[in-house]
């Protein structure tokens, strides 16, 4: 079934391949048509949609009994085996802004488990991919999670709700705890590449509250695949997610679990 799941990534792979090539073909042009979703801080363009559409397309193609979930098409169920979870622009506000850090993310589930994740970054030319048992690379090189031991070297990353002019409960009180415990902390704005970089070791670790599957499926499984342990600190805000190496893990996730809601959060639910 591995090998099942290696030719499943490798289609992933063509497949964001060919949607970022449409991203790229609306990256930094003039009058970019935006739409705002739920608020001012929450936008699609018309470079989401035209990922979107490549990627459906294909899969359709390839794959005519998969059910897909999207961020912007919502979900099409055929046969429930395999289930592919995409977002066709991970990134979207630094994407109108002309900034490199935006992505498509590509996972697939078999059964309901994620088996395998593609998230590619086609302006930063990076090809991140993870399978189940198969290990984790970047442009096709084998990577791992970093070795850093403490939290007083270790760079993290973190992101904010779409909520967050409206909901006093925007992680600022996260970022409070963990600031002056670190060397330092990013926000790149693309979950997905988060998510990845912490595999590749870039960065020591990563949280975030309110995101959903197509945030989170296909950089879970890189990963986990590249040594980090990855799990939920809440229940109560959609996928509230921390990854990181095992040595930072626990110590990370206490910070971010005085919160109601989260005790009852295992290690490892993904």
């Amino acid at each position: 079934m591995e090998r099942d799941y290696e030719i499943l990534a490798d289609a992933a792979e063509a497949i964001a391949r060919a949607a970022g090539a449409r991203l790229l073909e609306f990256f930094r042009r003039e009058h970019l048509q935006v739409e705002t979703k739920l608020n001012e801080s929450d936008i699609v363009t018309e470079a989401d949609r035209a990922s979107e559409e490549t990627i459906l397309r294909l899969v359709s193609e390839r794959f005519p009994t998969h059910s897909v979930l999207s961020e912007e098409s919502g979900e099409s169920v055929r046969d429930g085996e395999f289930r592919w979870v995409i977002d066709p622009l991970d990134g979207t506000t630094n994407f109108r802004c002309g900034l490199p850090f935006f992505s498509v993310s590509i996972g697939i589930e078999h059964f309901g488990e994620a088996v395998a994740g593609v998230v590619y970054a086609p302006q930063l030319g990076e090809m991140f991919r993870g399978v189940r048992g198969g290990g984790a690379t970047l442009n096709g090189k084998p990577m791992a999670c970093s070795s850093i031991p403490s939290l007083d070297r270790s760079v993290l990353a973190t992101g904010f709700p779409v909520d967050k002019s409206v909901n006093p409960d925007n992680n600022l009180d996260n970022v409070g705890r963990l600031l002056p415990r670190i060397r330092g902390l990013r926000r790149l704005g693309s979950a997905a590449i988060d998510i990845c970089y912490t595999a590749a070791g870039f960065l020591e670790g990563y949280w975030e509250m309110n995101l959903h599957d197509w945030d989170i499926t296909a950089g879970m499984v890189i990963a986990r695949e590249a040594g980090c342990l990855t799990g939920e600190f809440r229940s109560d805000r959609n996928r509230s997610v921390v990854v990181a190496p095992p040595q930072l893990f626990d110590e990370i996730r206490r910070e971010l679990s005085s919160r109601p809601g989260s005790a009852d959060i295992k290690k490892t639910t993904f």
